[in-house]
């Protein structure tokens, strides 16, 4: 029996000038779907998710959705303009009478409904957006980019939620763990063509390849067939004419045929000079600590970092990491101890907001006017590496066309932006490279191509990012912030670390709630038996504020239903709501098992 569509597009055209960005495109969304989106920086995305949203009006074509069926959207950079706090933003869509599911929804996530907006981080915009996302519980949730600017906290955190949901949903992001993790279903957007393979991210890459060697096999059969056919036009016998016009015809649709493919974008052109060496020794801290109005932000700390070291720094959001950066790169002093920097530095800097970069300048006056890449007397040429370079010709090492190059900067997108960025930095020789989450908003393509320069690079790296995946492929040693001012150096990436020990302190978690059919709460201790695995003993730390987590949705969905009026007036929610109860119930029974038998486990 086939299942109902809770999302369908039929038909749908849409372009912005020039070329369409999509022609003709089918999509079907089923309950229980759970898909992953992706595809090149301007491949459309993002616009993708706004046709489906209702966001954006198709040229043609048609999107159905039935009447009892609500879609969420969490867009890439939340709007909150006339929302003074962020939980206004987060109860905007709901009803007044509705406005507990704000707090049952941002249970754990360490969000701060009084926060003012205009004073929010982007983390804490992004925990609103996501809290008001879960609060409407839509059938169709569309998440665009939900991972840009969250620590790895509220990363699981998202995970678990979406594990969880009975909600279709489709998601794009750039973090490979995040993908492979939820979904079961990829729709690929190539050349404006929407392709769908139900298997999620993990076998995207596979199947991406797979396609693209097909489809150079065939370009390269069609490439020899116009050329043999090329040959006889040109000396084959005249006579017959008939015949050898409709040969010519055959020809003629051949060569429109092959102008017709469209040609895959190129990757982008990243190089880096690592320079001059440093010494051995490119920083040594010694014991350092700092403190703010008080309040201590990092205790005694102590690294040697020597060349051709990859350091990653990662911690919750707020645990110190730009800190210890600016500390360890001289651009704040230590309270106490001493930074020993190493000899013939030459850092260059990639900053998580973007702020080398002034939004009313033109792409082109973004690297002409950087005096390290100016040319005396040319004003169309910049210094790349030690060589002049047109600047067209080196924006289009970067995916950028000749058009964009007078283009404002605050026309870009996320993505292009950070190419940008790379582009300057990447046309000076430095020996000293620190990116500050640089993974936000590129693509997996330019992410793969980064990782690869980084790995030839002879210079030494420091990583802030919480992209798990992308700090094991690149990371040498981790610094872990746990976020009470102790910071901790692992050897080896992020899941080195973690099977290490190390952890993060979760200021909104309960450390000594335990099920009530358990008996007294107990403390969960920091050394387990070694009859518990990994996995086992982080299961069984995260559990108590699970259940505890469980317990206090039961509690205000009960509360909700008691209400005698709510199921005439309002049937639609009082079937959600009974439908969250149960899901609740069944999901509180599983991991109060689950707690007592790995307690168990754990006492034997």
């Amino acid at each position: 029996m086939a299942r109902a569509p809770l999302l369908q597009l039929s038909g749908i055209g849409l372009g912005f000038g020039g070329s369409p960005l999509f022609s003709d495109l089918d999509l079907v969304l089923h309950r229980g779907d759970r898909v992953a989106l992706v595809g090149r920086n301007g491949s459309g995305k993002s616009t993708l998710l706004k046709v489906m949203a209702g966001l954006v009006q198709p040229d043609e074509g048609a999107r159905i959705l039935p009447p009892e069926v609500s879609v969420g959207y969490m867009e890439q950079d939340p709007g909150m303009r006339g929302c003074e706090t962020l939980g206004d933003y987060a109860a905007q869509p709901l009803d007044p009478a509705e406005a507990w599911r704000v707090e049952m929804a941002a249970e754990g996530l360490a969000f701060d409904p009084d926060r003012p907006v205009a004073q929010a981080s982007g983390g804490e915009r992004r925990r609103a957006a996501l809290v008001r996302l879960f609060a409407e519980a839509p059938e169709v949730m569309l998440l665009d980019e939900p991972t840009n600017h969250l620590d790895i906290l509220a990363i699981r955190w998202l995970e678990a939620r979406l594990e969880q949901t009975r909600s279709a949903f489709v998601l794009i992001s750039h973090d490979r763990a995040v993908l492979r993790r939820l979904t079961r279903a990829t729709l690929w957007i190539d050349r404006g063509q929407v392709r769908r393979q139900e298997q999620g991210f993990d076998a995207f890459e596979a199947w991406r390849d797979k396609t693209w060697a097909e489809e150079d096999e065939a370009r390269h059969k069609l490439d020899r067939k116009i050329k043999a056919e090329g040959r006889w036009a040109v000396e084959g016998i005249s006579a017959r004419r008939k015949r050898n016009q409709g040969r010519l015809r055959a020809l003629a649709d051949l060569r429109a045929e092959r102008a017709a493919m469209v040609r895959r974008q190129g990757a982008a052109d990243l190089a880096l000079d690592s320079g001059p060496k440093t010494g051995k020794r490119v920083v040594e801290a010694r014991g350092i600590a700092k403190s703010y109005d008080g309040s201590q932000v990092l205790r005694p700390f102590s690294i040697r970092i020597a060349r051709g070291d990859r350091v990653a720094f990662v911690g919750p959001n707020g645990a110190g990491k730009t800190t210890l950066l600016k500390l360890l790169t001289g651009e704040l002093p230590p309270d106490e101890g001493e930074v020993l920097p190493g000899t013939n530095i030459e850092m260059a800097v990639f900053d998580q907001n973007r702020a080398q970069l002034d939004p009313e300048m033109s792409l082109w006056d973004s690297l002409t006017g950087d005096p390290q890449m100016r040319v005396s007397g040319r004003a169309d040429q910049v210094m790349v590496r030690g060589e002049p370079r047109h600047v067209v010709g080196y924006l289009k090492d970067f995916l950028f066309d000749e058009a964009q190059a007078r283009a404002p900067v605050r026309s870009l997108s996320g993505g292009e932006k950070a190419r940008l960025l790379l582009a300057r930095i990447m046309a000076r020789p430095s020996n000293l490279l620190v990116l500050d989450e640089p993974t936000n908003d590129l693509d997996i393509e330019t992410l793969d191509l980064l990782q690869e320069v980084l790995g030839d690079y002879e210079g030494t790296v420091l990583l802030v990012s919480h992209d798990r995946d992308f700090i094991d492929r690149i990371a040498t040693a981790t610094v872990v912030l746990h976020g009470d001012a102790r910071a901790t150096t692992y050897a080896g990436g992020w899941s080195d670390a973690e099977g290490q020990g190390a952890s993060f302190a979760e200021p909104s978690a309960a450390q000594t709630v335990a099920p009530k059919s358990a008996g007294a709460p107990r403390q969960v201790s920091e050394s387990f038996p070694v009859g518990l695995s990994f996995t086992e003993r982080h299961r069984l730390e995260e559990l108590p504020n699970e259940i505890a987590r469980l317990e206090v949705e039961i509690a205000r969905l009960e509360a909700y239903l008691s209400d005698p009026a709510l199921f005439t007036e309002a049937p639609l929610r009082f079937r959600k709501a009974t439908e969250a109860l149960a899901e609740r119930q069944s999901a509180l029974g599983a991991a109060e098992e689950e707690w007592l038998s790995l307690a168990e486990k754990a006492e034997a």
